[in-house]
Formats: structure tokens, C-alpha cells, sequence
């Protein structure tokens, strides 16, 4: 019997990556999800070079009651059909729907989506996996469970503490992240 061969996974958070942030609100419908600039032809070239890529997001305008499942089923849907209209994929999403105070153990920086990742793709192995990430709480459910670390900049109201943390690499969007991953 030969041993599983693990290929690198990626793991990616939604809002400020995949596509633009809302400050003050939340993407509540599908109107409102606009790509980054450049997200097609990274999840194209993502695609060809990770095993795996699941999107993990903390969504509390669910729990807030600003949105519902269904809303978030239809901004998702946006997200999987111009990923895989430029050729790339998304193989899940997972989305923790709890507000801060919940203290569930989804929430980013809790590891729950990932350990529920891994239940689902049980060839997904943490210390070849990155996760790609805007905030602080990204970087530590990255760091947590040993993962590459890889911050897209330009949220400034976590400047300081971004600063103050061991990041793996640094980048302006999420396109010049493939492009240095697959050039690598």
C-alpha cells in the first residue's frame, strides 16, 4: 500500500479577497458581491496549482438578522459562477453565521470550519495547506493549526495588531498571491 500523497490546499477567506469589502454592511445579496480586482484569473491559476481551495467566512450579518441562509446561498452562487466562468473552482464554502459575543467555535479565529473541512476532505493536510486572509483572525486560524500564512493588505483598522504579528508573506490582492505561488 503506497502512502497518500497530499497536495497543497488553500484555504481562503471571502470579504476583502475574493471580492470587495462593504465597509459598515455586509454582502447581503448578490448585487453586492464585486469581485477584486483580478480574482478571476487568480482562482484560474489557484486552481491549477491547489488540491483543494474552501472558502471560509465569518458572516454575522446572519445572526444580526440583516440576511438569511438563503441570501448568502445567492451571494455564494454569484461567487461560484464567475470563479468557474474564468476557469478556477471553489471545492466548499464554509461560513460560520454567529455575531463576535456567540463564543461558538466556528467563528474565525476558531478552528471549527476547518476541522469541518477536513472532515470533508480528509486529504487536506494543515501543514501544506495556506490560508489567505485580510485580518488578524484569518492570520491566527492560519497559525493555529499550522498553516501558511499569506495577508492581503489594506485593512487598515487592524494595522497595528497586523503589524505586531508573524505573517508568512504579504501581498496587495489576491492575484499577485497566484502569481507568486505559481511562479514558486
Amino acid at each position: 500500500m503506497t502512502a497518500m500523497t497530499h497536495l497543497p490546499a488553500l484555504f481562503l477567506d471571502r470579504d476583502g479577497v475574493i471580492n470587495e469589502r462593504t465597509p459598515g454592511d455586509y454582502v447581503r445579496t448578490p448585487e453586492m458581491f464585486v469581485p477584486s480586482e483580478g480574482m478571476e484569473e487568480a482562482m484560474r491559476l489557484l486552481s491549477g496549482y491547489f488540491g483543494r481551495i474552501v472558502v471560509v467566512t465569518n458572516q454575522a450579518g446572519i445572526g444580526k438578522g440583516l440576511m438569511t441562509e438563503e441570501d448568502l446561498r445567492a451571494v455564494h452562487q454569484k461567487m461560484f459562477d464567475l470563479v468557474q466562468e474564468a476557469g478556477g473552482r471553489v471545492d466548499r464554502v464554509y461560513h460560520c453565521p454567529h455575531t463576535k459575543d456567540a463564543g461558538c467555535r466556528c467563528r474565525k479565529p476558531a478552528t471549527g470550519m476547518a476541522w469541518q473541512a477536513l472532515v470533508d476532505f480528509p486529504d487536506i493536510d494543515f501543514a501544506n495547506t495556506w490560508l489567505v486572509g485580510d485580518s488578524a483572525s484569518d492570520i491566527r486560524l492560519g497559525q493555529a493549526l499550522g498553516m501558511h500564512t499569506a495577508l492581503i493588505t489594506g485593512k487598515t483598522e487592524e494595522a497595528e495588531e497586523l503589524a505586531s504579528m508573524k505573517i508568512d508573506f504579504q501581498f496587495d490582492s489576491l492575484l499577485h498571491f497566484a502569481r507568486f505561488i505559481v511562479e514558486c
